[in-house]
């Protein structure tokens, strides 16, 4: 039996790409290309910082990410710009089927876990209006370590008192619906581009930055187990769990 819905918030409940009105406007021409590759550089320094045992919380890793990124641009912004500029990552847009995703999963216990910093994490949720919303909104931060990690994820059990068996996981980043799986959750991949439809897209011309970050953070892995549920939307979800509580699937 499902007794809690827990999901990842960046790039599942918000999207990242939403940064760039934010790039785009600090840097004309140029702000796709820095939104894609600071986004892979946040996530690959939060990797390579827990492999190291060099914890810093997710604020900090969004900003040594932008300097890398504005740096192979040969721009060396002052703190200040920098702690401005990761601003966008508190406000980023909403998933337009999220708020009602999450109004229909009542009276299921709904919960984030997402490697944002506390701070960060509170600002994203209450300017999305959606402090009312969640059971509790979980940052790895009290563990110091950030997903995929096994202890990221046990927070889940910590906080909201339920067996993995009883967690539907939800996110749509490979990494992390392999490493949900890894942890014994039930998992629902949100499969928002198809196979199929990024191979047209990297068939038809010219590969684009946010071309590459498809190809890279919207499909299924490899190296992990496969999601119990796939679905296209967060929309789709509500009727997935009132199925999987009738016995079907």
């Amino acid at each position: 039996m499902i007794k809690a819905v827990v999901f990842d918030a960046y790039g599942t409940l918000f999207d990242v790409q939403s940064v760039a009105d934010a790039t785009e406007q600090a840097y004309p021409g140029r702000g796709e290309y820095i939104t894609q590759v600071w986004r892979q550089k946040q996530l690959e320094y939060s990797w390579l910082r827990a492999l190291m045992g060099r914890y810093a919380d997710f604020w900090s890793v969004t900003r040594e990410a932008l300097a890398y990124t504005l740096g192979t641009l040969g721009l060396e912004p002052d703190e200040a710009f920098l702690a401005g500029m990761a601003q966008a990552y508190n406000h980023l847009t909403l998933y337009p089927d999220a708020a009602r995703c999450l109004a229909e999963m009542a009276p299921l216990k709904r919960a984030i876990l997402s490697n944002g910093a506390p701070d960060m994490l509170r600002a994203l949720v209450a300017n999305a209006g959606l402090a009312d919303s969640f059971d509790a909104v979980i940052s790895v931060d009290a563990k110091r370590v950030f997903k995929p990690h096994p202890e990221a994820y046990a927070l889940v059990e910590e906080v909201l008192g339920v067996t993995p068996a009883e967690v539907l996981f939800v996110s749509s980043n490979g990494f992390d619906v392999g490493g949900a799986k890894n942890f014994g959750f039930r998992v629902a991949r949100v499969a928002r581009l198809p196979r199929e439809a990024l191979a047209r897209e990297l068939a038809s011309g010219a590969i684009a930055p946010l071309t590459v970050f498809k190809a890279l953070r919207m499909q299924e892995e490899t190296y992990a187990e496969a999601p119990d549920f796939v679905v296209p939307a967060l929309g789709d979800l509500p009727r997935l769990i009132a199925e999987t509580a009738g016995g079907t699937r």
